[in-house]
């Protein structure tokens, strides 16, 4: 493996869902090099190259982790599978950047986190709305003290489908390959609560899955999904903050997201109108003695730069900043794989008081 302390670093991308749609042109908009990447199925890998301008498709995940000329390893695949990729990256020596969930339960996010603490690599995991530049700046005023002590959060995710013809059975749909919305979106939420609030002391939740019909994309037969749809939790944090999220992707028509933040001297509200949040978010707040509330300029630290080709770029562009600054200077900078074992364990305790 090359050690570049100079010049650009070099990346290989192993997936090319979001891989495709975000990871490629990100690291390609931060100055990495791809030059190699891999998908389950090998033609859509090529055609995706070739548009993307990746002169490599490795027919082989396991060949694509062992080049001798990479530094690092994106993995935007299911969370079934990160277990063993993760692994045969780090201990090929590659710096890893994980996609979320991160894992499909706390035991084997501790594994990948211990394995990348032995091996000295830098380690995240690609919870990249921490960097949106609404929550970004909520950080900031939560940290300047803008609405006093926090006190109790609301948040509200509601997503959904029109009427009609189930949509065919992906992995998202299946509890045992990681599947679900507590995973997939509430693992965003958690992970920005933690990065907002510190640690969680209890947690306590429930899980439906609202509506199950999918169809089977090989016969066309309706089949049922077992990963739920609707999730709800409240969550106690050390420093005394209440949190609590409803959120579904069975609604119909969909309504987008608001967190609220109240605080001793003040409140903060974000929405957004779609599952993430966008770069152009804006913060709403207003002080105890204000009767309405107002937006606030967004600082343009929190969005340094415009890039419209996709909504997710913006907050994982930053990202991408904030992974090569760790490999530079051999560090593992926060969203880390031990953040992740940290939401991995909230999630796991969700569906545990879900089940009990």
């Amino acid at each position: 493996m090359t050690t570049q302390n100079r010049g650009p670093l070099r990346i290989g991308i192993v997936g090319v869902g979001f891989g495709a749609a975000v990871h490629v042109p990100g690291f390609l908009s931060e100055g990495w090099e791809v030059p190699v990447l891999w998908g389950r199925r090998v033609e859509r890998a090529r055609e995706t190259a070739e548009r993307l301008g990746v002169a490599e498709v490795a027919e082989d995940w396991r060949d694509l982790v062992a080049r001798d000329d990479l530094d690092a390893v994106a993995i935007a695949t299911p969370p079934g599978a990160h277990l063993e990729m993760v692994t045969a990256a780090l201990e090929a020596g590659k710096h890893v950047l994980c996609e979320k969930p991160f894992a499909l339960d706390a035991a084997e996010a501790e594994q990948m986190r211990a394995l990348a603490e032995a091996q000295g690599r830098t380690a995240m995991v690609a919870h990249e709305f921490r960097f949106a530049p609404q929550r970004a700046q909520i950080k900031e005023l939560l940290e300047q003290g803008y609405i006093g002590t926090p006190l109790l959060v609301s948040a509200e995710l509601l997503m959904g489908r029109p009427a009609g013809d189930p949509p065919p059975l992906t992995w998202n749909a299946r509890t045992a390959e990681g599947g679900g919305m507590l995973g997939g979106l509430g693992s965003h939420f958690i992970d920005g609560f933690r990065h907002w609030f510190g640690e969680i002391a209890t947690t306590r939740g429930a899980l439906r899955t609202a509506r199950p019909d999918r169809t089977d994309p090989a016969t066309g037969a309706l089949v049922q999904a077992d990963a739920d749809d609707t999730f709800a939790f409240t969550l106690e944090f050390e420093n005394g903050v209440v949190v609590s999220m409803t959120a579904s992707s069975a609604v119909s028509p969909s309504q987008g997201g608001c967190i609220t933040i109240t605080g001793s001297d003040g409140v903060l509200v974000a929405t957004q109108r779609g599952p993430n949040p966008e770069p152009d978010g804006v913060v709403l707040a207003g002080k105890s003695s204000d009767r309405t509330l107002e937006a606030l300029p967004v600082p343009e630290h929190c969005r340094p730069f415009e890039d419209d080709r996709d909504h997710r770029l913006v907050a994982f562009r930053l990202l991408v900043r904030e992974f090569e600054r760790g490999i530079r200077e051999g560090v593992s900078p926060s969203p880390s794989f031990e953040d992740g074992v940290r939401c991995q364990e909230v999630l796991d305790a969700i569906r545990e008081s879900a089940r009990g």
